[in-house]
C-alpha cells in the first residue's frame, strides 16, 4: 500500500482535517495501542511469573523479561501500524481525490482481502472520476469551441445580472474583447431592452441598433443553473442578413421567369414589327402588302394578349384574398369537382365523412387545379386519376393520383410562373399552395414510390 508522506500532495491532506478529527483520529490510535499491548500483557506478565517461581538467576530472570517486553512492545507497535497506516493512506489518496489529483492508487489492492477489498474500491473510484473530469473537460472545450463559431450572439448572465460568459459573436456585436465586457449588467451592456416585457423562452424579433451591427434580431432566452444558481441565456440572431438574402434569392427567381415571359411576346413582336417596316419602305410595294400586314398585325395582337394574360395572372396571385371560413362537405366537394372533369374520368376512392372550415371556393379551385394537373398528365400515357381523402394525426389528407410520366425536376414546381406545359401560366400550383396555407394546411407534389405518375397530397386541420 501506498505510504504516507511520499508525495507532497499525501502529506498536504492532513492540514485539511479540522481539529476535531485529529482529535478524534488521535483517540482512535491510542485506543488500537491499548488494545494492543493489552492483547500482549497476560503473556508476558505469566512468563514472568514463572521464571520467577522456577528458581532462576536474577540475572537470566531480567535478560528473559527484558527480551520478552521490547518483543511485546515490538508486536504491539506493528500491530498499531498495520491497523492505523492503511487507514492514513486511505485518507491521503480521498484528500488528493477531492483535490482533483486522480493519479494517486493505493497497492495491494487484491481481491478476496477485506482491506484489499477497499483499496480496489478506491482505486476504481479514482479512475471513474479522472475519466468523467476528463470527459468534461472535453465536452467543455468541444462547448466552448461550437459557441465560438456560432454566428449567433450569446450571453450568459448570473443571479445578479452580470455578464458571465459571451461568445465571440456576442463580442463582435458589442465591439469589445470578453475581458472587458465581463461583469458588466444587462443595462450597462444595452441588453435590457432584449429582457424586457418577454416573461416567456419562446421567440420574438427587435429591430435593434448595437456598436458592431444593426437590423432586425430574432431574441431567444433561456435559463440554466450553475453551482446551484439560476443562471439566464440570451441568444441574439442576426435575421437581416437572412431576409435579404431570401429576398434577393426570391427577386432573381421572379425576375427570371418574368424575364423570359417578356422575351417570348416581345421577341417575335419586334421581328414582326420589323418585317412590316421593311415592307411599308419597298418601292414599288408589293401586291400581297395588305395580306402581310394583316398577318402580322394577328401575330403582334396575339403576342399582346398573351402578355396581357401573364400580368393578369401575375395580378391574380398578388391579389388572393383571405378566406372566408365556413363549413365544407369534403365529400361532396370531391365529388363535385371531379364531375367537372370530362376529358378522362376520375375515379373516387372514398373516405370518412369529413366536414371542415375553409372557404368553399377557394377549397374548389384548388382541387380543381390538382385534378386538373393530374388529367393532363394521364392523358398522355393514357392512365387512370384517383381521388381519395383520409384522417391521419388530427388532419385530413387528399390524394390525387394519376398514372403520367411523373415529374423529372421537383425544384420548380411552386417557382411563380414555371411551367412545362405549351398552354400553361405557372401559378397553378402556386396558387393552390397559397390556399393551402392560408387553412392552415399544407401541399406537396412528388412522384409516386414503386409506381409511374405523381401524387399530390393535401393536408388540412379537422
Amino acid at each position: 500500500m501506498a505510504t504516507p508522506g511520499k508525495r507532497s500532495s499525501e502529506t498536504s491532506t492532513f492540514s485539511y482535517l479540522d481539529p476535531a478529527s485529529r482529535h478524534s483520529r488521535l483517540k482512535f490510535e491510542g485506543r488500537v495501542t491499548l488494545l494492543s499491548v493489552a492483547a500482549g500483557l497476560p503473556g508476558v506478565a505469566l512468563t514472568a511469573l514463572l521464571l520467577w517461581l522456577d528458581g532462576y538467576s536474577p540475572r537470566v530472570q531480567w535478560t528473559v523479561d527484558l527480551l520478552l517486553v521490547c518483543f511485546w512492545l515490538a508486536v504491539s507497535a506493528n500491530l498499531k501500524n498495520r491497523v492505523v497506516r492503511p487507514l492514513q493512506t486511505l485518507s491521503n489518496i480521498l484528500a488528493a481525490i477531492r483535490e482533483g489529483d486522480y493519479s494517486i492508487r493505493g497497492r495491494r489492492a487484491t481481491s478476496g482481502d477485506a482491506l484489499g477489498e477497499v483499496m480496489l474500491e478506491v482505486n476504481d473510484l479514482g479512475s471513474t472520476l479522472r475519466g468523467q473530469r476528463l470527459g468534461a473537460m472535453e465536452a467543455t472545450a468541444l462547448l466552448r469551441t461550437v459557441m465560438s463559431e456560432i454566428d449567433s450572439a450569446i450571453f450568459a448572465f448570473d443571479p445578479g445580472h452580470q455578464l458571465c460568459l459571451v461568445n465571440r459573436a456576442g463580442e463582435k456585436l458589442l465591439a469589445q474583447p470578453a475581458t472587458r465586457l465581463l461583469g458588466h449588467t444587462l443595462d450597462e451592456l444595452g441588453l435590457a431592452v432584449c429582457v424586457d416585457g418577454q416573461e416567456s423562452a419562446g421567440p420574438r424579433t427587435v429591430q435593434m441598433n448595437f456598436p458592431g451591427a444593426a437590423g432586425r434580431w430574432e431574441i431567444r432566452r433561456g435559463t440554466f443553473r450553475e453551482g446551484g444558481q439560476q443562471h439566464q441565456l440570451l441568444v441574439l440572431t442576426d435575421l437581416s442578413k437572412t431576409l435579404r438574402e431570401e429576398e434577393r434569392s426570391a427577386w432573381q427567381r421572379l425576375l427570371r421567369v418574368l424575364g423570359h415571359e417578356l422575351n417570348n411576346s416581345l421577341a417575335p413582336i419586334k421581328s414582326v414589327a420589323g418585317s412590316l417596316d421593311d415592307l411599308i419602305k419597298r418601292e414599288p410595294q408589293p401586291p400581297d402588302l395588305r395580306d402581310d400586314m394583316h398577318r402580322g398585325l394577328e401575330v403582334i395582337s396575339s403576342r399582346a394578349d398573351s402578355l396581357a394574360r401573364f400580368i393578369e395572372s401575375y395580378s391574380k396571385l398578388a391579389r388572393l384574398p383571405p378566406p372566408r371560413f365556413e363549413t365544407v362537405n369534403i365529400g361532396k366537394l370531391v365529388e363535385r369537382v371531379a364531375a367537372l372533369e370530362t376529358r378522362l374520368p376520375v375515379k373516387i376512392i372514398g373516405g370518412p365523412e369529413t366536414i371542415v372550415r375553409g372557404d368553399r371556393a377557394q377549397v374548389e379551385q384548388l382541387l380543381i387545379n390538382l385534378i386538373r394537373n393530374a388529367v393532363d398528365a394521364s392523358l398522355e400515357t393514357k392512365g387512370k386519376v384517383e381521388v381519395g381523402w383520409s384522417h391521419q394525426n388530427s388532419q385530413l389528407v387528399v390524394c390525387v393520383k394519376d398514372e403520367g410520366l411523373g415529374l423529372a425536376n421537383t425544384s420548380n414546381l411552386f417557382v411563380p410562373f414555371f411551367t412545362t406545359k405549351a398552354s400553361g401560366s405557372g401559378i397553378g400550383l402556386v396558387l393552390s399552395r397559397q390556399i393551402a396555407e392560408a387553412h392552415g394546411g399544407t401541399l406537396s407534389l412528388e412522384n409516386c414510390a414503386g409506381a409511374r405518375g405523381c401524387e399530390a397530397r393535401l393536408t388540412l386541420p379537422l
